[in-house]
């Protein structure tokens, strides 16, 4: 029997609907085009979480530049909000299932991510209700049509662990493969304390500086709930000799809301 994991978050933080779903990605698409080039290959790109109305446009500035580029595997890194583990699991079902259809797991990939590793293992953890791989995957199934996922859960994002998932994801790094590291910024802030967080993590990732970024993550001199997928990110491209780092759009949830009071952070960026 197949194991699909099926939607959790459908209906809250994006429409459940298929028609619906369809449109409001294609809008949200449209209003963040932009005039950035990337001719390069994309090795990945870092997207918020948020529900579609908060962050969705910010998120699709990143995966409107992936539209064009080929690509059949995305693996996507994301932090496990609900649950703490030791280590850092891969999905060890056969698909993840969104109101567009089923996305299949890259078997092979999964395989050699598990291969004689002291931190990744197959399971469940932090996947059963964890938003922060479902909400990319409709807006990838829009701009990407027939691909593959790797979804990762990074239940400890210490060192030792990050270094191991950087160095797994160079070994498996080819040109068919974008990898996808999901995280949101500070959290509930006022709109200047925010900011002042959030620019800093945003220099981190302009400067190319994972190490800096760990470290700074570590003192608490910035905040983001998938900071560790970042550096791990940052560290395998740059195992890859990948030179280029883009920030492409930042911005917080008040610009939503109209409330400053208490904020979320939000920014996408592309490593090419």
């Amino acid at each position: 029997m197949s194991s699909i994991r099926k939607p959790a978050v459908a209906g809250t933080f994006y429409p459940r609907e298929k028609v619906q779903l369809q449109s409001e990605i294609k809008l949200i698409l449209d209003l963040a085009k932009n005039d950035i080039n990337i001719p390069k290959r994309v090795f990945g790109i870092i997207v918020p979480h948020a529900g579609y109305v908060y962050s969705g446009k910010t998120a699709a500035a990143a995966y409107n530049l992936i539209k064009d580029k080929n690509i059949s595997t995305v693996i996507i890194l994301s932090p496990s909000h609900r649950e703490y583990f030791p280590g850092i699991c891969v999905f060890n079902g056969d698909a993840y299932e969104t109101p567009l259809g089923t996305v299949k797991i890259n078997e092979e990939i999964r395989s050699k991510l598990l291969e004689n590793s002291k931190s990744i293992f197959a399971g469940t953890n932090g996947h059963k209700s964890e938003h922060a791989i479902e909400v990319h995957i409709p807006f990838l199934q829009m701009v990407l049509g027939e691909f593959t996922i790797v979804p990762i859960t990074i239940g400890d994002q210490s060192k030792n662990y990050l270094d191991e998932l950087a160095e797994k994801l160079s070994e498996v790094s080819d040109g068919g493969i974008l990898i996808l590291a999901s995280t949101d910024l500070s959290h509930f802030y006022t709109h200047d304390e925010a900011e002042k967080l959030d620019s800093r993590i945003e220099k981190y990732i302009e400067d190319y500086d994972p190490d800096g970024l760990q470290k700074a993550l570590e003192e608490g001199k910035c905040e983001a709930c998938g900071g560790g997928a970042v550096v791990a990110l940052l560290k395998a491209a740059k195992k890859e000799n990948f030179k280029n780092v883009k920030i492409l759009s930042r911005t917080n949830s008040g610009d939503i809301t109209g409330d400053f009071s208490e904020v979320v952070g939000y920014l996408s960026a592309v490593v090419y």
